[in-house]
């Protein structure tokens, strides 16, 4: 045994230092930053909690807002044991050793509260060999995930949990998390005012992220505090969360597409940089652009849709990034532009009329007789021709025989729609007078 005052004994290692992160993490819900709609007294989790009836959940929400922590301190309010787990390297082996060993536990008197990271990686089979083992209460379920769960999870396994949605943390949030790491590090950051508020916004609402800021920015040796210029040239800005094939790439374009449809040119604006600041395609904008002039403007300015066709030619001969300012250039333009969906609606009205009256012919009246068999047959008999009628308008019946004329296309009183609605009306009267 080595003499403890031999000088050549090797010193006992020191523990690595802790990331501010994990020294941070809450140790009862009571401190968890956040989430009162899913943690409040009235909410999902309160009232479980309190009534002592824990169901199986999904935490649906964005990274860093908690999802990992609540799960963990949910298995210590219940007195369940803890397993963690992650779809990304967890294969089916692994999943049947943490079923059977939560069966051992459930004999033994214990329950399991098993904690899947990234849930919506795992395929329909993998997600289906969890049902059996949550009917029977060998494990009590708690999935994380950041896709939606309607898209990316089987119906059976919602069907058995409640999915509770966490949202990215508020500047409010993030502040009180800020002053909570100062306590810890034993001293404000170096930061003025603008700089503080600065350095929140890059955290964009991800506890975690904001932490490993702070964690960076009280290392630095600097006198004095900083400005939000200084904290830039030092801090790279964290990219925006933006998932070009997942949920964040159809909420933003719903945003973009309803501020166009309000008539916000701002808010529309926005929506545009926010995706193509993001990696969005600009081809697929310059689609659902035009898609948008022809749902929402119609006729009502018929211009908008070659302003959109336009700016898609225009992105296409001079690409990124010039090409974009043609792109706003449209989403202003239709955000401005007199709305109308009448042509819209119209069509999807003909479409239910369509498929209601199935193979019903024209009238015989309409229909071409090139040949003499087609004449004998009423082909073209007592067809009015238009241009030979009193002003054009010959008012003859179109649809089919026996069907009731229905009212398709309703322009409204905006754009050019309202001299198409003026025309609209006054057909529909000349055709009331005509036999």
């Amino acid at each position: 045994m080595a003499d403890l005052f031999d000088s050549d004994a090797t010193p006992p290692a020191k523990p690595a230092p802790r990331p501010l992160a994990d020294r941070l993490r809450p140790r009862a819900l009571a401190e968890v930053i956040g989430q009162d709609q899913v943690l409040g007294p009235e909410a999902p989790l309160g009232v479980m909690l309190a009534s002592g009836s824990l169901t199986s959940l999904i935490f649906w929400g964005p990274p860093g807002v908690g999802k990992t922590t609540i799960a963990r301190l949910l298995a210590d309010e219940t007195a369940l044991h803890f397993v963690q787990i992650s779809a990304i390297f967890t294969g089916v082996p692994e999943l049947r050793r943490v079923f059977e060993e939560a069966k051992h536990r459930r004999a033994n008197g214990q329950g399991t509260l098993l904690f899947v990271d990234e849930i919506h990686r795992f395929n329909k089979a993998q997600q289906d060999g969890f049902l059996p083992h949550m009917e029977d209460g060998t494990i009590l379920l708690v999935g994380a995930t950041t896709e939606n769960p309607s898209f990316e999870l089987n119906a059976a396994l919602l069907s058995r949990a409640q999915v509770l949605v966490l949202t990215r943390l508020t500047l409010g949030d993030l502040e009180r998390l800020a002053q909570r790491a100062e306590r810890d590090l034993g001293r404000a950051l170096p930061l003025d005012g603008p700089a503080r508020e600065a350095l929140l916004e890059m955290a964009d609402g991800d506890g975690r992220a904001l932490l490993n800021l702070i964690e960076q920015v009280a290392a630095w040796k600097v006198s004095g505090k900083l400005d939000s210029a200084a904290l830039a040239t030092r801090l790279m800005k964290r990219a925006a969360k933006y998932d070009k094939s997942g949920d964040e790439h159809y909420n933003l374009i719903s945003a973009l597409h309803k501020s166009v449809r309000g008539s916000d040119p701002d808010a529309a604006l926005y929506w545009l940089a926010r995706m193509l600041t993001g990696g969005e395609d600009p081809r697929y904008l310059a689609r659902r652009i035009t898609r948008m002039a022809i749902e929402d403007i119609g006729l009502a300015d018929p211009q908008a849709q070659t302003v959109c066709l336009h700016a898609w030619e225009i992105y296409e001969r001079l690409g990124s990034p010039e090409g974009e300012l043609a792109l706003a250039q449209a989403v202003t333009y239709l955000a401005l532009a007199p709305k109308s969906n009448a042509g819209y609606v119209a069509y999807k009205a003909a479409l239910r009329e369509a498929r209601r009256t199935g193979s019903e012919p024209p009238p015989k009246h309409i229909l071409n007789a090139p040949t003499r068999l087609m004449k004998e047959q009423g082909y073209g008999e007592g067809y009015a021709y238009d241009h030979d009628a009193e002003g054009g308008f010959s008012g003859q019946n179109y649809f089919p025989e026996g069907m009731k004329r229905p009212v398709l296309y309703q322009p409204v009183e905006r754009g050019f729609e309202r001299e198409l609605k003026k025309r609209h009306e006054f057909f529909s009267k000349l055709r009331a007078r005509r036999p």
